[in-house]
């Protein structure tokens, strides 16, 4: 038999049969702690109200945490309530102890149940545990009426946005998947990851910027350059090179009404002409541009 149940067995044992603590007794032992520091005090106080811890975490079982933790935190609760409790008030220390025990339980699970931490203000909280039970009864009492919105039902009694709504009920709705996990166990998608297919291939903000500066620096080069060459050299130049129809020389030459042959020389030695102006402008920069 597991060792492990054994101890959690008779843990749950000694719980359930501690004695019962009369308003008397509660009252003398939390005044010995409070203002005597008597540890066993406190100790005692605790130990005559597990079962009161192991009653409330019984409630938050289903949400896939371990019945042995969730008693855990919800003893680290009971123990701070016995820290803060205040004998002089008219109030039964396990009235005071089960909102500190119910908190600690609560909180430990936002910060456990999921690897993304989901919201921890009050309406939050208060959406994330009462949402299927409001659901539930929600559904049932519009029965086959579809024209009722349960997100917007449950937004409104807890006083969130319907998105917030929506959200909650999805992610309480699935579970975290690891993006080292196989998308599919055919073969088409053999070795193929969930994080495969979150890569951006995108370029980085920082190379668009490049990108745009660097084409502005090209395009101030270019129309300085080009104020070098005569008006028929630049019409060729444009023509055939700045052109996405990309004329031919037989085309160009019938334009102009010179032979293509002419065309290419004009358009060999506006070339020249172009990357020695641009050497002369810009010695640093274009040498690679034409």
């Amino acid at each position: 038999m597991d060792h492990s149940s054994d101890v959690k067995r008779s843990f749950v044992k000694r719980a359930m049969s501690a004695p019962f603590l009369t308003r008397d007794n509660e009252h003398e032992l939390a005044k010995d702690w409070r203002y005597n520091g008597n540890v066993q005090a406190l100790h005692q106080l605790a130990a005559a109200h597990m079962r009161l811890v192991i009653s409330i975490a019984a409630r938050f079982r289903h949400y896939g945490l371990s019945m042995s933790d969730l008693v855990q935190e919800g003893h680290i609760g009971l123990l701070e309530a016995g820290a803060r409790f205040e004998p002089e008030r008219d109030v039964r220390f396990s009235t005071y102890a089960t909102w500190w025990i119910r908190a600690s339980i609560q909180d430990y699970i936002l910060r456990n149940w999921s690897i993304v931490r989901g919201g921890t203000s009050s309406t939050q909280k208060a959406l994330f545990f009462n949402l299927r039970k409001l659901r539930a009864r929600l559904t049932q009492e519009a029965g086959s009426d579809k024209s009722i919105d349960i997100h917007a039902k449950i937004a409104e009694a807890i006083g969130v946005s319907r998105n917030d709504v929506a959200v909650m009920d999805m992610r309480l709705g699935s579970s975290d998947q690891s993006i080292d996990a196989p998308i599919s166990d055919s073969d088409e998608f053999e070795g193929t990851t969930r994080g495969d297919l979150m890569v951006d291939t995108s370029p980085l903000p920082d190379e668009l910027v490049s990108s745009v500066i660097d084409t502005e620096r090209r395009s101030h080069w270019l129309q300085s350059a080009l104020s070098a060459l005569s008006e028929r050299e630049r019409m060729i130049l444009k023509f055939r090179k700045l052109s996405d129809e990309g004329f031919t020389l037989e085309q160009l030459g019938y334009h102009m009404g010179i032979s293509k042959e002419r065309v290419r020389q004009i358009e060999t030695r506006a070339m020249e002409k172009l990357k020695r102006a641009l050497l002369e402008r810009e010695p640093s920069g274009p040498a690679a541009f034409v």
